[in-house]
């Protein structure tokens, strides 16, 4: 999801919802604590130099019970980000604390935002030879009717299958 997708979203809320891919709510005292533009510079296996940017929001749960981020409070937040950072209509992802920091993409199903799940993936599998999986041919089933087979007996004591 991009910011500009998360800024439309936000106009039309009256609170914030967050699930996690485990179908769990984000408790709604969460704060997003940081705002930001991740660059990650990085040379992959195949020796491709890359550069990724992407807008990073970071969520926080605190013992605040009392207050819960607003939709147009979130809103101001990355505008003013937008504005002193220079940051550009990026992806999102999201860190949030479980056992460690994990990273999701974003997403909205018209009532939550959701948290995704990322994976790490080879950015050179023809380069450090990891082969491509090949598409499955559909095998198609041939029904045989049992009378036209072959009149011998296989299968019987006086056959030849044993």
């Amino acid at each position: 999801m991009k910011l500009s997708e998360v800024k439309l979203v936000l106009e039309e809320l009256e609170t914030i919802g967050i699930q996690l891919p485990n179908g769990e709510l984000v408790p709604n005292h969460f704060h997003v604590t940081e705002i930001g533009k991740i660059t990650k510079h990085f040379i992959d296996c195949g020796g491709t130099v890359r550069n990724e940017e992407v807008v990073n929001f970071q969520l926080w749960n605190a013992n605040d019970y009392d207050h819960r981020l607003h939709p147009e409070k979130l809103l101001n937040i990355i505008q003013l980000s937008e504005k002193v950072l220079k940051i550009e209509d990026l992806e999102i992802e999201v860190e949030y604390q479980a056992e460690t920091i994990g990273k999701f993409g974003l997403d909205f199903d018209g009532k939550n935002f959701l948290l995704t799940s990322k994976q790490t993936d080879c950015l050179a599998k023809d380069t450090c030879g990891i082969p491509v999986e090949k598409k499955k041919k559909k095998k198609t089933k041939t029904k045989v009717k049992l009378s036209d087979l072959n009149d011998e007996p296989y299968c019987s004591p006086d056959g030849n299958c044993c």
